[in-house]
């Protein structure tokens, strides 16, 4: 060894780093999530993986279980009446994206102005979103009676819209959608309100009306809105239970009888709660692959800020 090398510093070989496995679990962060994972598996996993059970399962409830394997799941496939209430499922979901999306849009736009008069025409579309779904099924219920209702107090004849096939639909799709336009006029109040005011005095400058910086401007700001509001308002309208068990219980026959309404009357009137658990499930896939098909094809997972360009 030569002196340079002697007099040269020699500098520790550095530790080896831990892998990054282990440094994730002891960092703050992990824990202080913990709670919520913990929640989560409590009340989300483990009740899923009793669902599982018990579809592989014949049980009324009082008796013990049945092994059954997945003659459940064979029953399903070839339930006509199980297709029906799919078949209505979609439906609902379909009309009330139709319904909902431009009107709350629209309301959207309107109430996002500073004038103070929007600001109270907007409380008054949220009050809504502040009652129960069950107390709005029993006013709207009064309100469509065709002997006591609305229509009977002011003199003109009374339809029966609840005890007709093809207006019975009809009228759930009115009162879902009265009941969540407002959530969803409150979404797109908050992206009108994201867009930066340059680019409509900027159209403005150029000669373009209200009209078209509508079209030009405030649309396509609001395509992650859109999207974002389209996959609650899909995605939620699977989960409709209350609003269309108290208004119909599913009829007149089982014209309204959409999916959770069948899993309710099979598991908590009829006693099969081993075939009402292989119904929760499909509308669990249903829900997850409508959910997972709208981040991939709309482009949900690569959302950009709505003011680029600004």
């Amino acid at each position: 060894m030569t002196a340079t090398e002697l007099l040269r510093p020699t500098t520790p070989s550095p530790a080896p780093r831990p892998r990054r496995s282990a440094r994730h679990w002891t960092e703050p962060s992990t824990w202080f999530a913990a709670p919520a994972l913990v929640f989560f598996a409590a009340f989300v996993i483990a009740p899923i993986v009793v669902v599982v059970i018990l579809s592989m399962m014949d049980w009324n409830g009082i008796v013990d279980p049945r092994f059954t394997a997945a003659e459940n799941w064979s029953e399903l496939a070839a339930d006509s009446g199980m297709w029906h209430s799919v078949w209505v499922s979609l439906q609902v979901m379909v009309l009330s994206w139709v319904v909902q999306t431009p009107i709350s849009i629209l309301l959207g736009v309107y109430v996002a102005g500073q004038q103070r008069y929007r600001a109270v025409l907007g409380a008054l579309f949220f009050l809504p979103l502040v009652l129960s779904s069950t107390g709005i099924g029993i006013v709207w219920r009064n309100l469509v009676d065709p002997e006591f209702g609305v229509l009977p107090a002011l003199g003109l004849p009374g339809l029966n819209l609840l005890g007709d096939a093809d207006l019975a639909l009809i009228t759930l799709i009115f009162v879902v959608s009265w009941q969540f336009i407002p959530f969803h006029t409150l979404l797109y109040q908050a992206g009108v309100r994201q867009i930066p005011a340059q680019l409509h005095e900027a159209a403005e400058l150029d000669g373009a009306g209200p009209v078209q910086r509508f079209f030009r401007i405030t649309l396509p700001q609001l395509r992650n809105t859109i999207v974002t509001s389209s996959t609650l308002m899909l995605v939620g309208s699977l989960t409709y239970f209350d609003l269309f068990y108290v208004l119909s219980e599913g009829g007149p026959g089982d014209a309204t009888r959409i999916l959770p309404v069948t899993m309710y009357i099979t598991g908590f009137q009829q006693y099969e709660l081993g075939y009402a658990s292989a119904l929760a499930l499909l509308l669990v896939a249903l829900g997850t692959a409508l959910s997972l098909g709208l981040t991939k094809y709309s482009g949900f997972a690569r959302m950009r800020s709505d003011q680029e360009g600004a």
